[in-house]
Order: C-alpha cells, then structure tokens, then sequence
C-alpha cells in the first residue's frame, strides 16, 4: 500500500512538472514572439520619425557683450538659494546664469535650478508665455500654439523624465508637443504621433505594462521583466526534469 502511495505520489509530481512546463512554454513563446515581431518592426522603421524630431531646429544663439556680464560670484552671493554649480547658458538669444541648486545624476533626475540675467540681474522665471517662446524657437513649422500645459512625472511622451515640464503643443498634423524644462528653460525633447506610435511597440518590447496601479518606466527596469525571467527559468528548470525523466525511462536511445 505504501509502495502504492509513493508511486501515486511520484506520478502525480511529474505530472504537475509536466503540466507547468507546457503552461509555462506557452507564456514564453508569447513573449518571445512580441520580442520577434517588435524587433523586426524596429529594423523596418524609419528612425527619423520615431525620433519625433520632424519640426524640430537648433535654437539660435547670439553674441554675448562678455563686458555686460555681471560678476558669477556676486550673482551667487545675491541668489536666496544656495547653489554649487553656476553656468553661462542662453535662452532665446539672450545670456543667463543658470544657478543649480539640486542637480540628479542624469538629466531627466529630478533637479532643480534657476535662472539669472546676466546683464541685469533679475531672475527668470519659465512661466507659461517663456516656455511657449522657448518652444516656438525649436519649433520650425508653420502651425501656431494649440495649448501650454504644465504636467508633472510620469510624462507619457518621455516616462524617465522626472522634473515639471512645460507641454507646449501644436496644432499640426502630426500634433507635435514641445517639453520645456521648468525651472532651467532646457529643451528635453519632442513628440508627435509617429514618436508615440513606436513608443508603443518599445512598450510591448521592454514589457513596461501599466499593471496593477504602477506606471510604466520607459524601459526594461520593470518588475513585469523579473518575473518573466524567474518564469523562463522555471519553465528550463521542468524542462530539464522532464528530460531526465525521460532518459531514465529509456526513451532516449543512442546509437
């Protein structure tokens, strides 16, 4: 009787392996297809759209009066703020300090910064109608300024992005948006419907769902991706106990 028991129990653990290996064999083949399917779709792409940058221009930079410049130190003894970096920059031609109060690793880490006049002295601050001249001057198309709108992080056009922007969008037939840095005035891109179209498949790609009330990161540094490898790895693991299982069996004959 117990040898009866021991063997029930051995064919009902193989069967268990059997059964989550197939269940699990689907659940990677499905994955592995969306990887072929958005890998070949991104070698047929064409890159120039996907980057979003159809209406996109440098911006212009003028001459700077070098003897106009106030003093960088005087600028920070004057700042309410305490900064550790200050550097010249120039937004819309004209040249301004900008003061760095709180600075991330990357460009898109949360940051913050300020500006000053250079010449005058007097602080700038990027509010709706900066921003939308900041836009418009990156902007070479023909269409006018649809609406300015402050959003925060996540961002859905550019989701690593964690600082408030300013979206400056127009009323083109790509419907281009302009993200403007809100408290530096820096470009941090631009979107329209081709970007967002193949943001989409990069989505499928990197498996950065918005599951289960956590929003997408922009890449592969998802949870949906650690549990997909732990999966992989046990649908290997049932795999290979099946054929050991087999081999032992004698299914397996060599010549």
């Amino acid at each position: 009787m117990k040898k009866n028991n021991k063997k029930t129990s051995k064919y009902f653990k193989l069967s268990t392996i059997k059964s989550l290996h197939k269940w699990l064999s689907l659940l990677v083949f499905i994955q592995l297809f969306i990887w072929l399917g958005t890998g070949i779709f991104f070698n047929w792409m064409d890159h120039d759209k996907a980057s979003g940058n159809h209406y996109r221009q440098a911006m212009v930079k003028q001459d700077i009066e070098h003897i106009r410049l106030l003093d960088p130190q005087a600028v920070l003894i004057a700042s309410h703020l305490p900064a550790s970096e200050i550097n010249l920059v120039q937004r819309l031609g004209q040249p301004y300090y900008l003061l760095t109060h709180d600075k991330g690793l990357y460009k898109h880490f949360d940051s913050d910064f300020s500006l000053v006049d250079a010449y005058t002295g007097v602080t700038l601050e990027i509010d709706k109608t900066v921003a939308s001249a900041l836009a418009r001057a990156s902007y070479n198309g023909t269409a006018k300024v649809s609406t300015v709108l402050a959003v925060e992080p996540p961002i859905e056009d550019f989701l690593k992005e964690q600082n408030s922007l300013w979206q400056v969008n127009f009323s083109d037939e790509l419907e281009t948006s302009v993200y403007i840095n809100a408290s530096s005035g820096r470009l941090v891109g631009h979107s329209n419907e081709d970007k967002r179209f193949v943001d989409f498949f990069f989505m499928l790609h990197f498996m950065d769902y918005p599951l289960f009330g956590q929003d997408a990161v922009g890449g592969f540094n998802n949870w949906q991706i650690s549990i997909f490898a732990i999966l992989t790895l046990l649908f290997c693991l049932t795999g290979l106990i099946w054929t050991l299982e087999l081999l032992i069996k004698g299914r397996y004959k060599f010549k």
